[in-house]
């Protein structure tokens, strides 16, 4: 685990199985579990605690100061879970007042450039692809795909199992189980080969398809359709996850589809 040319706090918590490669830089109250290897080049900052058998590649900066003016220097986290990797030259920024924490989850993989903005919260098994930029308090739920070079507002929520365009600007919630894309960003129908990869069954998949027949091509409004939904289609986990997610949506979710 020593690495004479990394500099690693005296005060730091590593396990003893980590890899420190050379030029390293790991500040005090930093935790890194077992099994994780810190490529050359990485600087883990104070707060960042980091789990079991992660990978993080040359050149990325993990537990920065947020980028916000309304930071005051108040004492604040980024935790990122087991089997994460983030690759070459991403940003995670550490919370601030509002929330105190940045999370990751497990077996999430953050490609290069990309920037997690301070109290983001992503799920386990997401992939935020290369130099997409995330933020602050945005949150991405399990099992997201967020194309390259998409461009996230604050605030936003992406639900389960979405899949983003890349180079998308998504400045509306996007509701789960769906494809995003196009300009504005628009419902493009449900994520079905995800899903199917994911072993939802055929029958759940038509669930949700007519879900979001009523919520995106009835012509109704978002209250009107939810309406529908609960009067004509049975309960089940994932229509009450869509339900639950339009009504409490803060910024409103994205457009129906727009059409050719």
């Amino acid at each position: 685990m020593k690495q004479p040319l990394a500099y690693v706090h005296p005060e730091a918590q590593i396990a003893d199985n980590v890899v420190i490669d050379p030029f390293v830089t790991i500040d005090k109250n930093v935790v890194i579990e077992e099994g994780t290897r810190i490529g050359s080049n990485v600087t883990i900052l104070e707060g960042a605690h980091i789990g079991k058998n992660c990978k993080i590649f040359p050149g990325a900066v993990i537990s920065a100061i947020p980028q916000d003016l309304k930071f005051r220097g108040e004492k604040s986290t980024v935790v990122i879970g087991d089997n994460t990797t983030i690759r070459e030259c991403a940003t995670v920024n550490r919370g601030t007042a509002a929330k105190g924490i940045t999370k990751i989850g497990n077996n999430c993989l953050i490609m290069a450039y990309a920037h997690i903005a301070h109290d983001c919260e992503i799920g386990n098994n997401c992939i935020i692809t290369n130099a997409c930029q995330l933020a602050g308090e945005v949150c991405v739920d399990d099992f997201a795909i967020l194309g390259g070079m998409t461009a996230v507002h604050q605030f936003v929520h992406i639900g389960r199992h979405v899949m983003v365009q890349g180079g998308s600007l998504i400045g509306k919630d996007v509701p789960p189980f769906v494809k995003a894309g196009r300009l504005p960003l628009s419902y493009v129908g449900v994520n079905s080969i995800g899903l199917r990869r994911r072993e939802f069954s055929n029958e759940k998949i038509n669930e949700i398809q007519d879900i979001y027949r009523i919520l995106y091509q009835s012509g109704l409004n978002n209250s009107d359709a939810i309406e529908r939904i609960e009067a004509e289609l049975p309960a089940s986990k994932e229509r009450d996850e869509i339900i639950l997610f339009v009504r409490n949506s803060k910024r409103g979710i994205m457009k129906g589809y727009m059409g050719s």
